[in-house]
């Protein structure tokens, strides 16, 4: 789920899940008022802005239709990009308008998310923007009747795979989601939603300690730790462990615990909350200045001959007291205290390659 390296020049927006089922559901509709197939459709997205989307595929009768679109996420790296996201609709004599998971569509199995248990993992923005969609043909063409929609995501089972949906109690494909209706280029919003839901999950599931860690590798390690922890106690921050803090202040979760590399750490403790290489990278000024300060003399020219910042292990020996990576760790916990305001009780272990850890002890 990490990022690639982002392309030079303008980057280019694309369009979200929940704009490309909505595309897919005014195809279909249309597709059967009209009882002829559609090249295009304009899709309002919540902001008012109007998008002119190409259909992909298209079949109708006189009651139902199936609709499809290929989803383009502009220059963002988005699992779903390419993805071809549909429905089949049907109309029905009830006035009202039922969202059903269909081929590839997750559904929600537990509490904690914006939607109920049982319910397809259809987000209520793009519940609202295909409803809306539905409600203006309906007047448009005085049609007094209502519609089943089963939105469907080819592939979409396999796709949920490289997410954390099924952490998170989304069980069987993909979610269809999007607020704004547009993919911003390498903003990382699928990934931040995918911290903030697992963090909402473990509190509805009634656990107040959570272990925050970058990904897999790192989890495994922190799992010899807390080996009876249910796994909806641990959350990927990836490369935003910033924005982990701040939902974290603004939940009920009593105690963190995090786990963290130290490419990352040394990011973290100068300041950079946000970790990926294409936003921040270590200060070697800073690390020479630590060590200083700490009674390392004769180490600032290594340091700035290290090409990582992984490195610093061939200089300070990766060790529970070494000092130097106290130190490290004290201005990790500075930069922590500041966004989550000393709310949350914090242990955090300095992680090496090989599962070695370094808890950090000097309050």
């Amino acid at each position: 789920m990490g990022l690639k390296k982002v392309p030079e020049g303008p980057l280019r927006e694309g369009f979200t899940t929940g704009t490309s089922a909505t595309a897919s559901v005014k195809s279909a509709l249309l597709s059967i008022i009209h009882q002829k197939a559609q090249n295009n459709v304009d899709v309002i997205l919540p902001a008012g802005k109007v998008l002119n989307i190409e259909i992909h595929s298209s079949e109708f009768g006189e009651n139902w239709a199936k609709s499809s679109v290929i989803k383009d996420a502009g220059d963002d790296p988005d699992v779903t990009n390419g993805a071809e996201i549909g429905c089949v609709l049907r109309l029905k004599k009830e006035q009202t308008i039922d969202f059903y998971a269909g081929e590839g569509v997750g559904t929600v199995t537990l509490p904690g998310l914006q939607l109920n248990v049982g319910e397809p993992a259809i987000n209520p923005v793009p519940r609202t923007m295909m409803s809306s969609a539905i409600h203006k043909l309906f007047h448009d063409y005085e049609l007094e009747m209502g519609a089943d929609v089963e939105v469907f995501v080819t592939d979409g089972k396999a796709l949920a795979k490289r997410t954390l949906n099924e952490r998170v109690g989304i069980m069987g494909g993909l979610s269809i989601l999007g607020t704004s209706g547009i993919v911003k280029p390498y903003s990382s919003s699928s990934y931040i939603a995918s911290i903030e839901q697992g963090i909402d999950v473990a509190v509805a599931n009634g656990i107040e300690e959570l272990v925050l860690n970058s990904g897999a590798r790192s989890e495994k390690y922190l799992k010899n730790i807390f080996p009876d922890f249910q796994e909806q106690a641990f959350i990927h921050y990836g490369n935003w462990i910033g924005e982990t803090l701040k939902k974290l202040h603004s939940s009920e979760i009593k105690k963190a615990t995090i786990g963290i590399m130290l490419g990352k750490a040394v990011k973290l403790a100068q300041g950079n909350a946000d970790t990926h290489s294409c936003v921040s990278s270590w200060n070697k000024e800073y690390v020479a200045n630590l060590a200083e300060s700490n009674g390392y003399s004769a180490v600032r020219e290594l340091i700035f001959g290290l090409n990582m910042a992984g490195r610093l292990v061939e200089l300070f020996p990766f060790e529970q007291e070494e000092k130097f990576y106290q130190a490290l760790l004290g201005d990790c916990m500075k930069q922590i205290n500041r966004i989550i305001n000393n709310k949350i009780e914090i242990d955090i272990f300095l992680l090496g390659k090989n599962g070695e850890k370094v808890k950090h002890t000097q309050k």
